[in-house]
């Protein structure tokens, strides 16, 4: 696992309950990342778009906490590896009753074959 780091802000809110380019587009995604310094919502690297790591290239805020229900490990793409992190503000997940891949109503029917 790796280290504790210091991008990470525990009182910053997320952004919404789903990727923030995807609803904006009328996208959909598979999995949802939360940046742990600013709050981004963004969808994971097997979604079309990967907006997460998009997030990470754009602003250079590497460490990321999964924003699904039950989850609560960190990611850190700069050093590629897990980290470790505090409990960030809530709430930690988008809504128990969105599906995933989400959001409802906006996932083709093939859906498997548009992942990465």
């Amino acid at each position: 696992m790796g280290e504790e780091t210091p991008a990470i802000a525990t009182d910053v809110p997320p952004s919404g309950p789903g990727c923030a380019e995807c609803t904006a587009a009328e996208g959909w995604w598979v999995h949802l990342r939360r940046c742990a310094a600013c709050g981004h919502v963004g969808c994971c690297d097997s979604s079309p778009a990967q907006h997460a790591s998009a997030h990470f290239r754009d602003t250079g805020h590497p460490v990321v906490q999964s924003f699904e229900p039950g989850e609560d490990w960190f990611w850190d793409y700069a050093s590629e590896d897990y980290a470790t992190g505090p409990d960030l503000a809530a709430p930690a997940s988008h809504p128990a009753d969105q599906p995933a891949p989400g959001p409802r109503g906006r996932v083709p029917l093939n859906w498997r074959e548009l992942i990465h």
